[in-house]
């Protein structure tokens, strides 16, 4: 009996010693505290988030646009010929020109109540007006496909590049850069007017060359993202 009471005694003391206290659990206060520093954390990433977003969007426009650019220059000196790149209201057959749109056309013709109308036949010569009438599209990009909070604000709406990859103007008109602004009014002000939305500019110079810059920086900052 005293030997099972001693077994008894050993398992009970050893029950105690391993024994852990009981967690607490958090104050109504502290659980207030925590919730606030997240409500405050999801605030301030949301924000960022939203400017992030916005910032993605301006500069997958401009991008764009200086592709089709890029494209109608890149067709003209391949084809030795005058290639247009136009902005548009529209890829139907309703389109007119415009100077505030995201849609683009590269062609050799005014592609106007046209943009519609069918591609280019490779297969036959440009000039075979019976395969390839006018207005002869080689591309052209909706304004679905990028976002509806673009704003675009361009010098002209056609720039037409001769064989020589130049920017080839109307006769009687000065040659100049001509700048094609993009923003994103939806997510905020551009940070060239105090704001945090990164608007961009697409420079058209009369050399052909196409650049993408940072209106932000002026050319007295010397910053290669800057305009000249």
């Amino acid at each position: 009996m005293d030997r099972e009471h001693h077994l008894l005694g050993d398992l009970e003391r050893w029950g105690l010693l391993t024994m852990r206290p009981s967690a607490k659990g958090f104050s109504l206060v502290e659980l207030v505290v925590v919730i606030a520093i997240i409500a405050i954390l999801l605030a301030v990433g949301a924000s960022g988030f939203t400017n992030w977003i916005g910032n993605m969007r301006v500069r997958s426009a401009a991008e764009a646009i200086q592709a089709g650019l890029q494209l109608a220059r890149t067709e003209a000196v391949r084809r030795n010929d005058l290639i247009r790149f136009q902005l548009t209201s529209s890829t139907g057959n309703d389109c007119t020109l415009s100077t505030t749109s995201t849609n683009w056309v590269v062609s050799y013709d005014n592609p106007a109540n046209a943009c519609g109308g069918a591609f280019i036949n490779e297969a036959f010569p440009a000039t075979d007006a019976a395969n390839n009438p006018a207005p002869r599209i080689l591309q052209m990009r909706p304004a679905t496909e990028g976002s509806a909070d673009i704003v675009v604000a361009a010098g002209q709406s056609t720039f037409t590049f001769n064989g020589l990859g130049r920017h080839a103007f109307p006769v009687g008109i000065v040659p100049v850069d001509v700048n094609i602004n993009i923003s994103n009014p939806n997510a905020g002000t551009c940070a060239a007017d105090g704001g945090k939305i990164r608007c961009l500019r697409v420079q058209v110079t009369p050399g052909g060359q196409i650049r993408m810059c940072d209106p932000k920086f002026a050319a007295s900052d010397k910053d290669p993202q800057g305009c000249f």
